[in-house]
């Protein structure tokens, strides 16, 4: 079982460049990847994207990176000619139509966007891509052990708290044919005091009873909660993302639990739902975070 929260580093260098690629990841429904590179840099965002899918499947994680320039390198300043001539006609027009200075120079004009830029062979482009797939490959496996460790935290609380449901749920195993007992022993009594002793028609009474016994008939939601328990304790134990399936599971779950609770016409077994319902309550606040 994985978190989908935590955070891992990665790094890649050879003789000239060193790449540091950081990933931090929270809860999500589904794998967002949020990366952003500047234009120079934009070839190689597929590569990481790629990267981080290969092993994170839920999730938003955000790419955060730094590039170091460590030894020389045979990039060469490009200038857009085209582009700096609008700069600077531009310039023109502004000063004749205002009557202002034209005050443009050429270390002006290279600092005005996308006038001067730097060119790399391809060459150069395919080892910037090897650099920053293997730091994303680092920083991936860095996040995934982390979460690893958290989601066996929150394994041990699901099967804590599963557990609890479990336990409810034999109390009220239990409890059930009890309280059609109960129910019969109650009306006979009631009966026989509002009619002073008066001989009343056993067979009355029996379909009252019978009446009452298929309305509070919890047999069918204790099977099937009990079913959905057994499924939920095989899926943590899967070594896929749980996180959908333990979902659906505790949706099937509440379901059960709501359809008893509205059956039961008994404090004792009212109160074994509320508890049944508490716990599951948590365990859906914790799938939340389970990739």
């Amino acid at each position: 079982m994985k978190s989908m929260t935590g955070y891992g580093k990665g790094e890649a260098s050879n003789a000239t460049r060193k790449i540091i690629v950081e990933l931090k990841s929270v809860n999500n429904r589904f794998l967002e990847i949020n990366s952003r590179f500047p234009k120079a840099l934009s070839f190689v965002e597929d590569t990481v994207k790629k990267q981080v899918q290969e092993t994170i499947k839920r999730g938003s994680v955000d790419v955060v990176y730094s590039y170091e320039l460590t030894g020389e390198t045979d990039k060469k300043v490009k200038l857009d000619l085209a582009l700096a001539g609008e700069y600077l006609s531009a310039g023109k027009t502004l000063a004749q139509e205002y009557s202002v200075a034209n005050d443009l120079t050429a270390s002006v004009i290279m600092r005005m966007p996308d006038v001067l830029s730097l060119a790399s062979a391809e060459a150069d482009r395919e080892e910037m891509k090897t650099l920053f797939a293997q730091a994303t490959k680092n920083a991936v496996a860095d996040l995934d052990k982390m979460r690893v460790i958290e989601g066996e935290g929150v394994k041990a609380d699901f099967k804590k708290l599963v557990g609890n449901i479990e336990t409810a749920l034999c109390e009220v195993k239990k409890r059930a044919p009890q309280i059609v007992k109960d129910y019969h022993e109650k009306i006979t009594r009631r009966v026989n005091e509002l009619l002073g002793g008066v001989d009343i028609d056993p067979s009355r009474i029996a379909m009252e009873v019978a009446v009452f016994a298929d309305k509070c008939d919890v047999n069918e939601e204790i099977s099937r909660l009990g079913s959905h328990i057994e499924q939920f304790y095989t899926v943590l134990e899967a070594d896929e993302p749980q996180g959908r399936k333990l979902d659906f599971l505790s949706q099937e779950m509440n379901r059960e639990i709501n359809t008893m609770g509205s059956k039961a016409n008994d404090l004792e077994l009212t109160e074994l739902v509320l508890t049944m319902k508490n716990e599951l309550e948590k365990i859906k606040e914790q799938i939340r975070n389970v990739e």
